[in-house]
């Protein structure tokens, strides 16, 4: 046997092995005698330069420094999940999936839902070539070199698997690996971890990949993404995944039913405490993907999967003081100050209070002992008051009536929970929170300038809205506090390149209340330019696709303010993207005014395909059939319900051919 030969038999064998222990967790061979055949393929690799290869079992180790993590838009988007946490609401999902496919024909496959950090990974001719965290489902962070480093995720895979694809699963910590780096910790007289879930997402971002590959992390995968996957239904994906070399945890499972889908629950609630990971409920989803495709998605999340979260964590402590926030809108939110508690492997001290009325309807007071709870939110909230343990001379909660910042009266609108304060352009955390936005990652998106550095220029009276930003010089930055040379000339930096940051993401930057992402892509595509929205009537914005009259109305109000308007210009003045750019992309107008709903499987187009062609030729497309659609595009499988109704309102149900020949005049 020659030396590639050689070289090659050994990573072969040293990835058996390695997928033996952290995949399947069946070693066959001892660690001594893993670590001798490695370091036999490290001496042969260190001699021979020539043969090598990335993929090589010795690269696991990691040792390459990542400065910067790019950021990387994700070909295909990582939507969230819906949340239920009563099986009531369960079934209520069951009820709308069978509406939407107009039959109670329909299984689901149950999986347990991993408390990690989102990981999507690609694959192209069999070979790990990339990894992205979820970041905001749009873009991520690339952390590829981190991710190389854990062990049960392959670097290569074996069998039929597809040419390109991508794989999403949580990266978790197991509580055995948890426990042991604390430990480590602890002696060494550091600061214990504070819970798995954060330290396994804050283990992606370390610089140095050999400190990640010296950490306990595991990888559980759960779903393919991509274009003409060779699987038809969710559980099959998990069983090709499988076969590939990918961990998949082996509690999935199929049911035909919902009855099926409460049983697995219920089995889980009891028995999740046994499993070496955290998990904190169930995800189900229709088993079928023709039947995914069919359901579609919300602006958020897929319509064809729901999670349902076990019950919260509950502990009970003293409320010590409650103190005032306000937000970049001016809306004041109340926060109970509380006597640190240990909650969900995190220590408490803060909790929402919501608004003035959740206050009066528990009858909150300071001093009292208060049950704190923590499901699916990030931020533990006040439930209920122990009023056995209420303090004789606790005081009634008289809500403040002027901003704890600037002292201006505060206003409550008829309707609205939440109390204001007014005074738009003179509080200093509004200024600090509208800039704030401004810069954030969905929004403008600028490098080397971070929330407490905005807060830091406000204070040193450098800036007084997101507009002073662009008149910000390096050697007005560098005297500030942690402000070095380069991190003063990376924010310049990051400044000049937002200018280059397109319409839709500025539109969303300038913080018109309600105008959310969505609704920003809606506007900018509909007005191509800031003037055209600025001068846009109440009436022309509410016959705009989903803008109502209450986000029509807080767009003519801000563009009613004399000083948005003088922003806006000085924007406009500095080479902002005020425009959408590059032209249009519009093949043609021929289907303008049109509204058309897609169902069912097609075989020349994908369905995201077909979508873009009506919008490219100026049409709209639906979600679901009403007397307002003009066309039915039917592929294969078209959903029952879909069918009926479309024949009910008598819409024009034409097929795939049929449309390439309407597109095609």
């Amino acid at each position: 046997m020659d030396i590639e030969q050689q070289i090659n038999a050994l990573r072969d064998e040293l990835n058996q092995h390695n997928y033996n222990y952290y995949v399947l967790d069946n070693p066959t061979i001892s660690d001594f005698e893993f670590d001798t055949k490695l370091k036999e393929l490290q001496e042969l690799e260190a001699k021979h330069p020539e043969y090598f290869d990335a993929d090589s079992p010795t690269q696991r180790v990691g040792g390459a420094i990542t400065k910067n993590f790019n950021t990387i838009q994700h070909e295909f988007r990582m939507y969230s999940l819906d949340n239920s946490y009563s099986k009531e609401e369960l079934l209520e999902w069951e009820k709308r999936v069978q509406r939407g496919l107009g039959t109670d024909n329909v299984q689901y496959t149950c999986e347990l839902k991993y408390d990690g950090a989102s990981m999507s990974i690609t694959y192209e001719d069999g070979k790990l070539t990339k990894a992205v965290t979820r970041g905001d489902g749009f873009q991520g962070d690339e952390v590829t070199t981190n991710v190389k480093t854990i062990r049960s995720v392959p670097l290569k895979l074996k069998g039929d698997y597809p040419v390109k694809f991508e794989i999403r699963g949580e990266i978790i910590l197991p509580l055995e690996g948890f426990a042991r780096m604390n430990q480590e910790v602890i002696a060494a007289g550091g600061t214990p971890y504070a819970n798995p879930r954060n330290t396994a997402s804050g283990s992606l971002k370390l610089q140095d990949s050999a400190e990640v590959g010296r950490r306990p992390l595991d990888c559980l995968l759960y779903s393919l993404v991509g274009t003409n996957l060779p699987v038809k239904t969710q559980y099959e994906g998990l069983e090709k995944a499988r076969e590939w070399g990918f961990k998949v945890p082996k509690e999935a499972k199929l049911a035909k039913n919902i009855e099926e889908v409460m049983a697995f629950i219920d089995y889980w609630d009891i028995h999740r405490h046994d499993l070496p990971y955290e998990t904190d409920g169930v995800v189900v989803k229709v088993n079928d993907i023709n039947q995914q495709e069919e359901l579609g998605y919300t602006s958020k999340s897929p319509r064809w999967a729901i999670a349902y979260k076990f019950k919260a964590e509950r502990v009970s402590t003293r409320l010590n003081s409650i103190s005032y926030q306000v937000g970049r809108t001016g809306a004041i939110t109340p926060v109970a100050n509380l006597e640190p508690v240990q909650l969900g492997g995190t220590v408490v001290k803060r909790a929402s209070l919501h608004n003035a009325d959740q206050i009066e309807k528990l009858d909150i007071r300071v001093g009292d002992e208060v049950f704190v709870e923590k499901g699916g939110e990030i931020i533990p909230k006040i439930i209920a008051v122990d009023f056995t343990k209420r303090p004789e001379d606790a005081m009634p909660t008289h809500y403040i009536d002027k901003c704890p910042e600037c002292l201006t009266k505060l206003e409550r609108k008829e309707g609205e929970a939440q109390h204001y304060c007014p005074n738009y352009y003179g509080c200093p955390p509004q200024i600090i929170g509208r800039v704030q936005h401004y810069i954030s990652r969905k929004a403008m998106d600028i490098e080397g300038l971070g929330g407490e550095t905005v807060a830091l220029l406000y204070n040193s009276d450098l800036i007084h809205n997101y507009a002073d930003l662009y008149e910000l010089k390096k050697e007005q930055v560098v005297p500030l506090e942690r402000m070095a040379d380069k991190s003063a000339e990376n924010l310049i930096n990051g400044i000049e390149a937002s200018k280059q940051i397109p319409f839709e993401r500025v539109l969303y930057a300038l913080g018109i209340r309600y105008v959310g992402e969505t609704v920003a892509k809606k506007l900018a595509k509909h007005y191509k330019n800031i003037d055209n929205l600025a001068n846009a009537s109440l009436m022309d914005l509410i016959l705009v696709d989903e803008i109502g009259e209450r986000i029509a109305q807080s767009v003519i109000d801000f563009f009613e303010n004399e000083e948005n308007r003088k922003l806006v210009e000085r924007l406009k003045a500095y080479g902002v993207q005020l425009e959408t750019t590059g032209g249009s992309t519009s093949v043609s107008d021929m289907l303008s005014g049109k509204i058309f709903v897609v169902s069912g499987v097609f075989s020349k187009f994908s369905r995201d395909d077909l979508k873009k062609a009506i919008e490219d030729n100026g049409g709209k497309v639906g979600s679901s059939i009403s007397s307002k659609t003009d066309y039915v595009v039917a592929g294969d499988n078209m959903g029952p319900a879909k069918l009926e109704k479309a024949n009910q309102l008598g819409v024009k149900i034409i097929s795939e051919e049929e449309f390439i020949d309407l597109v095609s005049k």
